[in-house]
């Protein structure tokens, strides 16, 4: 076990380098500079040789490999550096500020979808063909198919038009504070957004998990011996039917950026997604290279978790 996760760890430690080789060149092939985005277009006029000077204080005048690993070698010791557009906010200040806001919102997404998505993929799934099982495959179908952006505006829409005529206004969009209960109002839009989809992609995960189960040789055996239905589901299908469900579970966890992106946006919510996109449009290189790698890091443990996950529901499955 230990020696698996040492060489998932220096597998892990490669990717993530090569993520953040990829993005360092990235960065520094888009279009534009960063000094005039700092100093704002056609706002201030100063000579080229202030613009050089700014450029040596960022190390911004140096070759590109030499750029690298000093950003590398101070990521290796924590210290992710100064925003470039913001100038004098220690970038690891701005990532640890946004990380509670898109976490909160999508552990409550995830918690509700797995609440809601597993007793009714299993039902579904022990009840084939049935009523309940066609009403999930269009739920299902539906909520997959429904793009982030807009359900969100949609949403915004409603609750703007004509829900406060029931039960009052819901704040919509603006600084939602990760544990603060006087605005808990503001995660039931976000949330349900991300709800959607994940309860969508869960529910028809366990539903063919579970058919999958319910058809191998050691359920019949299990109702051969004389166990009850309730006892063969759970104690012998739905173990083995959930390995899929947790590859799914690892997947959002790992990718929750691609996710909340769009929802930060339309809300207005300073979370992960939104510091990204913004950093990306204002060519602030030291906040973009660092939200990378810190994702990749998450990428990395997260299926590392996954895979010792396995052997945990899976008696069958043994780490070597």
């Amino acid at each position: 076990m230990l020696s698996y996760i040492t060489r998932r760890l220096l597998q892990g430690a490669l990717v993530i380098f090569l993520i953040s080789v990829v993005t360092f060149a990235v960065m520094r092939l888009m279009p534009g500079d960063p000094v005039y985005m700092l100093l704002g277009e056609g706002e201030i006029r100063i000579s080229q040789e202030q613009i050089e000077a700014i450029k040596a204080k960022w190390g911004l005048d140096r070759p590109y490999y030499e750029q690298y690993l000093v950003w590398a070698w101070n990521l290796l010791r924590g210290d992710f550096g100064d925003s470039l557009i913001r100038t004098g906010v220690p970038v690891r200040e701005m990532i640890f500020e946004a990380i509670p806001v898109t976490a909160i919102i999508n552990i409550i997404a995830l918690f509700i979808s797995l609440v809601i998505a597993i007793p009714a993929g299993i039902w579904a799934g022990v009840k084939r063909n049935s009523t309940f099982d066609y009403a999930t495959a269009v739920g299902s179908t539906l909520g997959v198919s429904l793009p982030n952006f807009w359900l969100g505006l949609m949403l915004i829409v409603l609750f703007v038009l004509y829900i406060p005529q029931w039960i009052g206004e819901i704040p919509l969009i603006g600084r939602i504070p990760p544990f603060g209960l006087r605005s808990w109002q503001g995660y039931i839009l976000p949330v349900l957004v991300l709800t959607t989809e994940q309860l969508a992609v869960v529910t028809r995960v366990m539903r063919a998990a579970t058919i999958e189960a319910l058809g191998q040789d050691y359920v019949r055996t299990a109702y051969a011996k004389g166990l009850a239905k309730y006892v063969v589901i759970t104690r012998h299908a739905v173990r083995n039917a959930l390995l899929p469900v947790v590859t799914v579970i690892g997947f959002r966890i790992a990718f929750i950026l691609s996710g909340t992106i769009v929802v930060e946006t339309v809300f207005a919510i300073p979370g992960i997604g939104r510091l990204f996109t913004d950093s990306v449009f204002r060519l602030d290189y030291q906040v973009v290279q660092s939200l990378v790698v810190v994702l990749a890091v998450l990428v990395v443990l997260v299926n590392l978790i996954t895979d010792l996950t396995y052997a945990f529901i899976d008696p069958r499955i043994r780490i070597e």
